[in-house]
């Protein structure tokens, strides 16, 4: 999947609008921002642009307001870590449209950059409303998508906007198709999926599509639970989505018909309660008693899955092992994040979401070939689905 992207523009002198996303997380009940990895992604879009002489209109979401404006989800704050980051100031305006934009816009010179207000202060936002897209398009020459994160969405900035402005990917946006795309087009093989999370209901359609593409499958996290389930293994007290068992015996088939081989854990840390600091301990998984529950894949199930991982040459992950956030629950996430991250001679790619926070608590991000910026958004790419920011990107000629 190969798209027109900003080095196929020409910019110089031109005004682009440039969506972004800045959807970035604070510290709880303060403006402080926790991590500004979203922001820093777009930089070298930003960089490139600027000095090829164009002027940059910054437009961005952050939370959600709901089509209202709310003090606590204004841009202020991301506003000052952009321009720390960027080393260089920047025009910070209260709206996105409207009399008072138009003037910023017009003052502004090449190489400046002027942010624009959270786009969901207006509820034609997130109603993909053509007129509000027509009036954030009148802001500048070129549009271009940096914004992969919420390209799952069909709303005005990322998706109607193309119908007003020439369209191109950024930078990041491009990595993203690269990388990801690795993993379902042309991958090196073996080709190997590592599953985790909390609901198989919450990926049934990823595990469809890769169960189908790939040589090797590891399921891990809480719905390994489901998975024993359908195999009529006792769970203990493990959440179970007793309307997707069918699913996993479907998911269990499928593998065996499409020679996969599908890797379930062997043994799994067990607790009476969920807390941080429960009682614990390993067992084998068809050992669990009742009153228990699973919390993280075993040791040997750890072992076992990184000497498997080792054979593949691509590796994609999305989920954790087990409940990551509390350490003695979290050994099974960090063996698969060290193993992925000593894999030198393999492509490593890390889904979004909870996945990458992960990875980036351990300080591994920078090990993986590619950790996505987006949670959602790879997951509906994983499942082959089109997304509205990128369907309607131009592809690059002859490809």
């Amino acid at each position: 999947m190969k798209k027109k992207t900003v080095r196929d523009a020409q910019v110089s002198g031109k005004r682009v609008l440039l969506r972004v996303d800045f959807n970035v997380p604070f510290v709880p009940k303060t403006t402080v921002i926790a991590d500004d990895t979203r922001i820093q992604a777009v930089l070298p879009t930003i960089r490139y642009l600027k000095k090829r002489g164009a002027s940059l209109v910054v437009c961005s979401h952050l939370g959600r307001p709901n089509g209202k404006v709310v003090k606590d989800m204004r841009l202020d704050s991301v506003a000052h870590r952009f321009e720390a980051l960027l080393g260089e100031p920047i025009v910070h305006v209260r709206e996105c449209i409207g009399p008072a934009v138009q003037q910023a816009v017009k003052e502004l010179g090449p190489g400046e950059v002027l942010l624009l207000e959270n786009l969901r202060f207006y509820p034609e936002e997130e109603k993909n409303d053509p007129e509000f897209a027509k009036a954030l398009a009148s802001l500048a020459d070129i549009y271009v998508n940096d914004a992969f994160g919420a390209s799952h969405r069909a709303h005005a900035s990322i998706n109607a906007i193309t119908r007003f402005l020439p369209a191109y990917a950024g930078l990041q946006m491009e990595k993203e198709l690269k990388m990801l795309g690795a993993t379902l087009e042309n991958p090196a093989r073996p080709l190997g999926a590592i599953m985790g999370g909390a609901k198989i209901s919450d990926k049934i359609n990823v595990l469809h599509n890769l169960v189908q593409r790939v040589d090797r499958l590891f399921i891990g996290g809480g719905m390994a639970a489901t998975f024993f389930k359908a195999q009529g293994l006792q769970v203990g007290s493990s959440l179970v989505e007793e309307e997707s068992i069918g699913v996993a015996q479907d998911i269990l088939k499928k593998a065996q018909s499409n020679s996969v081989k599908l890797f379930l854990p062997e043994d799994v840390v067990i607790s009476k309660t969920f807390a941080g600091d429960a009682p614990h301990k390993d067992m084998d998984v068809a050992r669990v008693p009742p009153g228990w529950m699973i919390m993280d894949i075993g040791p040997e199930t750890a072992r076992l899955f990184a000497r498997e991982m080792r054979e593949c040459r691509t590796l994609v992950w999305n989920g954790p092992m087990g409940v990551f956030e509390w350490e003695v629950f979290s050994q099974g996430t960090r063996a698969i994040a060290e193993t992925m991250a000593d894999m030198n001679n393999a492509i490593t790619v890390v889904g979004g979401g909870s996945t990458a926070e992960a990875v980036e608590e351990l300080g591994l991000t920078n090990a993986m070939n590619h950790v996505s910026m987006g949670g959602g958004a790879s997951l509906e790419f994983l499942e082959g689905r089109d997304l509205p920011g990128i369907s309607t990107l131009p592809d690059k000629d002859g490809d």
